[in-house]
């Protein structure tokens, strides 16, 4: 297998992807299971932070993130609340809405969102959009409006337009939050890893979090036992499995186009995921009607634009660098 590692990579990927799904799937059993959305966000990266500190020692070590962090404070406690305390609060919130796969599938919108903000964000060649990209986007985004209308019934209220509004905006503030953080670092031309501009991030967001936490006990109480588990759960498979496994795939594969393109594409596979784990464990129903047809083109839009966006990465870091930084739920 290792003879190939385009294909290596890929299966990695795809691994990555059922990580990631637990995301949706744990966030929705513990809003039916009645627990609080702000307790849900607020432990998971409470619980993250400490897990990613075992592995930063073996990826590059503290010292350089607590330079970059004393040096330049403010950027980080800006885009960390953005990408990641905003970022996961709003997709929270949005897990009472639905099934767990309307969800994974409306977040895919992150991809097209971060597509969207490079010409906003960058003045080099990231800035530019390829046409083909664009309309797989159109795709993308009109999978995930079926994806909702046929959940609902071709009838959207006041709360699932709210939910839906959610997700959208969780989605585009993940990507700004990292991306913004990278391009902080190319200016300031400190070097971090992945894995220690994650930690950083993490670590820069927990006033934040704090906060939330406070609002939480407000309005609920102290989380029970098993929140506090599928918290963790949550922190454990996405936060920090999901995360290297992702990284290390494209970084198996970054030189190669058509095959960071197929690893970019895995990210499809959590609708796939999401729908699966959610009817064996929750008991939720598969997407039928002009819903299956949502996720069918939202699988294509994610597989198309992946080739397309990754084929023109391939060989940069700093564009393989953005590329990942789109990755997240």
């Amino acid at each position: 297998m290792r003879r190939n590692p385009a294909l290596y990579a890929v299966l990695i990927a795809l691994l990555s992807a059922l990580f990631f799904t637990s995301t949706y799937v744990l966030n929705r059993a513990m809003a039916v299971d009645g627990g609080h959305w702000a307790w849900t966000a607020a432990l998971r990266y409470f619980l993250t932070l400490p897990l990613l500190a075992l592995v930063v020692p073996f990826n590059g070590g503290f010292a350089p993130v607590w330079r970059a962090l004393r040096a330049h404070p403010w950027p980080w406690l800006l885009w960390s609340g953005i990408g990641f305390t905003l970022f996961c609060v709003c997709l929270t919130w949005a897990a009472a809405s639905g099934p767990s796969w309307l969800v994974a599938g409306s977040f895919q919108l992150t991809v097209v969102a971060g597509m969207l903000l490079a010409p906003l964000i960058y003045r080099d060649a990231r800035a530019r959009l390829p046409k083909r990209a664009l309309a797989l986007g159109v795709l993308i985004v009109t999978g995930v409006l079926l994806l909702q209308l046929g959940h609902f019934d071709g009838r959207l209220d006041a709360a699932a337009w709210a939910a839906l509004v959610s997700v959208g905006i969780a989605a585009v503030l993940y990507p700004l939050g990292n991306r913004q953080i990278l391009l902080h670092l190319e200016h300031s031309g400190e070097d971090l890893n992945a894995t220690q501009r994650v930690f950083g991030m993490t670590l820069a967001s927990q006033p934040f979090w704090l906060l939330v936490a406070a609002y939480a006990v407000q309005q609920s109480g102290w989380p029970g036992l098993p929140q506090i588990a599928m918290a963790g759960g949550v922190a454990l498979f996405t936060g920090t499995i999901a995360t290297i496994l992702f990284f290390h795939a494209t970084g198996l594969v970054r030189d190669n186009p058509t095959a960071l393109g197929a690893v970019e594409a895995m990210q499809a596979a959590e609708i796939l995921f999401a729908t699966g784990l959610g009817v064996a464990l929750l008991g939720e129903h598969w997407p039928s009607g002009w819903a299956a047809v949502g996720a069918g083109l939202v699988i294509v839009g994610i597989a198309g634009l992946s080739l397309v966006v990754a084929a023109q990465a391939a060989g940069d870091r700093r564009r393989t660098q953005a590329l990942r930084t789109d990755r997240g739920a």
